[in-house]
């Protein structure tokens, strides 16, 4: 019974030895392949100035061979609203393009929305014809993928941003208007509203 004993303690420390062993050679690989990269460099100015843009960081490769990982990294920047006599991001794209011709002819351009099988590219519409073409193969990064959504188009692909501004993230807002609430900051009211202003007009 001793011996058996010994034998499974023996077992359980050999499997926790070859686990630690693994582990470290797992960090080396990793800590390897950190290496081969130069470190990132600082980030490039913000795509726009307003209404939430893109903007970038580069890092060299720094072996005679291909690096594993990505070369290139993004985040969003000018996260505040822009004023209204600023106009549309996807509209100044599309009218950038009415002063040049279209198959020997001038068209003021409208912006074409929520295309549902490639956002990201610059569909714009004749005004007053139903001449739809893609100006650009790519909007400019930062430029809304759907109009009703934070998720931006960056180097011709939607990414994904929460309601928090962040890339990659998946944050909501709550029913209450709240990002990345609970919905305990609101309440339902349920009953009939009547406007002082419709009070007024029965008594005069």
């Amino acid at each position: 019974m001793e011996c058996l004993c010994c034998w499974i303690t023996t077992r359980k420390l050999l499997m926790v030895l070859s686990f630690l062993v693994l582990s470290s050679r797992t960090a080396r690989s990793e800590e390897d392949r950190d290496t081969l990269w130069d470190a990132w460099g600082p980030w490039s100015d913000c795509s726009r100035t307003c209404g939430g843009g893109a903007s970038y960081s580069l890092r060299r490769c720094l072996s005679s061979r291909s690096c594993e990982g990505r070369n290139i990294r993004y985040r969003t920047c000018s996260n505040v609203d822009c004023p209204p006599e600023a106009g549309d991001f996807r509209a100044q794209q599309c009218s950038a393009h009415n002063d040049v011709k279209h198959q020997g002819q001038l068209y003021e351009w409208l912006p074409v929305y929520n295309d549902p099988d490639n956002p990201c590219s610059l569909k714009c519409q004749a005004k007053g014809t139903s001449l739809v073409v893609e100006l650009a193969p790519k909007v400019l990064d930062g430029t809304r993928c759907y109009t009703e959504s934070l998720d931006m188009c960056i180097s011709g692909a939607c990414q994904i941003v929460g309601c928090d501004h962040q890339l990659g993230s998946t944050t909501k807002d709550d029913n209450c208007g709240v990002c990345n609430g609970d919905g305990s900051t609101c309440r339902l009211v349920r009953g009939q509203y009547k406007s002082q202003l419709s009070s007024n007009k029965c008594k005069t």
